[in-house]
């Protein structure tokens, strides 16, 4: 159901102090070919899915990545589902998305995620095999298939993975990732849980992924709090031909804007999406939930090249490495919304003008009647 909202505007912090009074992090790359100018982002509107949806005898929910394909007018999106209602599996939706309006969204199709063997995912409790955590979901034009990453879980010993699917979920190939990425039992290092590869972007010339991960190695360092930035995330550049990767750079994040409420409660802020604006730059989303504040979202563009190659470090302490420099784009709490939830997917979509692209955020209710599956459309602006 499409919901109308008022049109509202969002400057970047160095053009609006309604941001949050949030300043730009750190002077443009000097070797960046971004323009001086800065991007805005116009909100067009919402539209929802309602909680408790069921398309062929699955659950829709936990819908934690999105894209877009513009030569079949269809979005995928992927559910996180560990096999603990339904199978591993994406989605089909029609979304119509132009410059005054989003929705309603149709649900046309659903498929299960298959292995290797041609088996689905083992379901997460009562019996063996390989689990998988769907995170992140991009569309492969020039291929017509699709990639997709999974956190894997330290403590059963899965390493994350990104996954190469056809449209039907059928196996065309699997990218195992770095030996400093694999799983650790111990906890000693590597990924920590649920913390792997929550971030996929595909990069314009189809030949380039990058995968980030949602928060820092175990050994490079702690979560953010309202005191501290935490340990980097890293992010890696895939040559999708070679099937490995050839780069990584370390990306920080922000301090949490608050602290929990009462001291001690649960928060969290780590990395949730990243997305390609160009060969250069990356949008990426820091979300995050803090008891007593709620749900916290602001969008960056970063420039990932600014930053020194980590591939063959296995510690990142301070002054070993030069994390990438990035630019808040805008806090989503300023838009006011009835509701801001946890939102997880990020895609480009139709194309509004010259100049202007659509971009759709979408959130993961986690199967909660608490919570809402809300697609969130803008106008992004970069005319200069």
């Amino acid at each position: 159901m499409s919901q109308a909202l008022s049109r509202r505007r969002l400057l970047l912090a160095t053009g609006a102090a309604a941001l949050a009074g949030c300043q730009p992090l750190g002077r443009l790359p000097a070797d960046s070919a971004a323009p001086l100018s800065q991007p805005s982002l116009r909100l067009i509107g919402e539209a929802r899915i309602a909680h408790g949806t069921r398309f062929e005898d699955t659950s829709v929910g936990g819908l934690s990545g999105l894209d877009y394909d513009a030569q079949g007018s269809r979005w995928f999106a992927i559910s996180d589902d560990r096999h603990e209602i339904n199978p591993s599996r994406f989605y089909t939706l029609r979304l119509p998305v132009s410059a005054t309006g989003i929705g309603p969204v149709d649900i046309t199709g659903v498929a299960y995620l298959h292995q290797a063997d041609g088996s689905l995912f083992a379901p997460r409790k009562g019996a063996s095999g390989v689990v998988a955590d769907p995170e992140a979901i991009r569309w492969r034009p020039d291929t017509g298939t699709l990639l997709w990453t999974s956190e894997g879980d330290p403590a059963l010993g899965l390493d994350p993975l990104l996954h190469e699917v056809r449209p039907d979920g059928r196996f065309v190939r699997d990218y195992a990732p770095p030996a400093h990425l694999m799983a650790d039992r111990e906890g000693r290092v590597g990924p920590k849980p649920n913390l792997a590869w929550e971030g996929l972007a595909l990069a314009p010339d189809g030949k380039t992924a990058w995968t980030a991960m949602e928060g820092a190695l175990v050994q490079d360092g702690p979560e953010p709090t309202s005191l501290q930035r935490g340990g980097h995330c890293r992010i890696q550049q895939w040559d999708l031909a070679k099937g490995s990767v050839v780069a990584e750079f370390a990306y920080p994040r922000e301090r949490m804007p608050a602290a929990p409420v009462p001291p001690g409660a649960w928060a969290d802020l780590g990395l949730s999406e990243i997305l390609a604006v160009d060969a250069q730059r990356l949008l990426v989303m820091e979300r995050g939930y803090i008891t007593g504040y709620g749900v916290t979202v602001r969008l960056f563009l970063a420039w990932p090249a600014s930053g020194s190659n980590t591939l063959g470090q296995l510690r990142l302490t301070p002054g070993n490495h030069q994390p990438m420099r990035k630019r808040l784009v805008a806090d989503l709490r300023t838009l006011k919304l009835a509701q801001l939830d946890n939102l997880e997917g990020m895609s480009w979509g139709p194309p509004l003008g010259v100049g202007l692209r659509s971009l759709v955020l979408m959130s993961d209710e986690n199967f909660s009647p608490r919570q809402v599956t809300q697609f969130l459309a803008f106008e992004w602006n970069e005319n200069l």
